[in-house]
């Protein structure tokens, strides 16, 4: 949810080095394992003259699935996935969807707690040591629910100018935990712990660490292991196995924000080892998780009731929907009903999911483009209200 809007103060001096390669169209070749019903969707034209309106104001590319219960589900695509080589878009195609991987994380420990290796009101700090303990303040008592529900007061990283400094000054570079950890060390906790919400990817690298400990295994093998296969998400994995996996839309960014967009596919490498970020996927696949999640066929009642208990921030956005935080998950009140959510950022991609557990709509959508004038038309309220009232009217 976070966006990385830093890198645009100095990605002009990198982006005369970064030139598109030449792709044959079959590195995008991708189809499912299933008749796809869509066109025979009775909202087809609708949701295709949706996807390709926000394509036409701009945005490089957009996968769209929405699933009704009366309805069942539809798949489509407009626009490029890849400009430089005039590949259009499919609804198979995969992307970066970022912080979306947080509610993998958060499934996943809550797994790990009905297993009995964990409870959630166990303190980090029973599982890990050293720096990332001592150095952080807060982590030495905040609990692994609160790290779930960004209840700790952790300091954020991705907020210290000396990162974004230094990400700057190496985009392509590839960082590991203990890297990104560092720019928490030391830093001032937002509140204490359980006084307040606040957005922290720091908590969810802790996160991660905690499954490698009690796994002993990375903890996307750990994913893989749990969900991916499991749910039959086949095409869903992680940027640490193939950072840029055969397939992959390129991402752009709208550098100057006049529409002219840059490629950034490569400028990712900050969540490659981390479960704060570094998911890629398709809105099909992703569908196909929350509504699993939902239905409770993933993790069991109980947990599942804890993941959706919420706490208020005491400052809203107010140029957002009022929002609760639950466990790896969010609620936001729209004028369609409340929805769960969670959307996720990269250097030229954005993806958004959404369930609405009134009647089980699920919307999900990832784009290949944002910053500058994209993200008024794929991550802002209206961009999101737009989307939300075209499927639900």
């Amino acid at each position: 949810m976070l966006k990385f809007v830093y890198v645009l103060i100095a990605l002009a001096l990198l982006s005369a080095c970064q030139k598109a390669e030449p792709i044959a169209p079959d590195f995008y070749a991708c189809r499912f394992s299933f008749a796809d019903s869509s066109a025979t969707n009775p909202n087809s034209v609708v949701y295709q003259s949706l996807i390709d309106d926000i394509s036409h104001s701009g945005v490089a590319g957009i996968t769209m699935s929405v699933y009704r219960p009366n309805a069942g589900m539809w798949m489509g695509a407009s626009g490029k996935a890849d400009l430089h080589n005039d590949i259009n878009m499919k609804s198979c195609t995969i992307s970066r969807v970022g912080s979306t991987v947080k509610m993998f994380t958060a499934t996943t420990v809550l797994l790990l707690a009905e297993e009995g290796k964990l409870n959630l009101d166990d303190k980090i700090s029973d599982y890990l040591q050293g720096d990332v303990i001592n150095k952080i303040e807060n982590a030495e008592t905040v609990t692994i629910r609160q790290l779930l529900q960004h209840s700790g007061g952790i300091y954020n990283y991705i907020q210290n100018l000396n990162f974004q400094t230094a990400s700057i000054n190496d985009l392509i570079r590839e960082w590991k935990p203990n890297d990104l950890l560092q720019y928490a060390y030391n830093r001032k906790a937002y509140f204490k712990p359980g006084a307040d919400v606040r957005y922290s990817n720091t908590g969810y690298i802790m996160l991660g660490m905690l499954i490698e400990k009690l796994e002993g295994k990375a903890f996307y093998e750990v994913f893989r292991e749990k969900l991916f296969l499991p749910l039959n998400l086949s095409a869903t994995m992680f940027a640490a196995t193939n950072h840029v996996p055969d397939g992959i839309a390129r991402g752009y960014i709208d550098l100057y924000s006049n529409l002219q967009l840059i490629e950034s596919t490569y400028f990712s490498g900050w969540d490659y080892y981390t479960a704060d970020g570094g998911l890629i996927s398709n809105p099909y696949d992703m569908s196909i998780f929350f509504q699993a999640l939902m239905n409770g066929q993933i993790i069991n009642a109980n947990s599942l009731s804890q993941m959706l208990t919420w706490q208020s921030p005491k400052d809203l956005d107010a140029g957002f929907f009022p929002i609760s935080y639950g466990l790896g998950i969010f609620k936001i009140e729209t004028p369609y009903g409340l929805a769960y959510m969670h959307s996720g950022d990269a250097i030229g991609y954005y993806a958004n999911m959404l369930y609405f557990p009134d009647d089980g709509t699920t919307i999900v959508y990832a784009v290949n483009s944002n910053y500058g004038k994209i993200d008024q038309y794929v991550s802002t309220k209206e961009a999101m209200q737009k989307i939300i009232s075209e499927v639900m009217n």
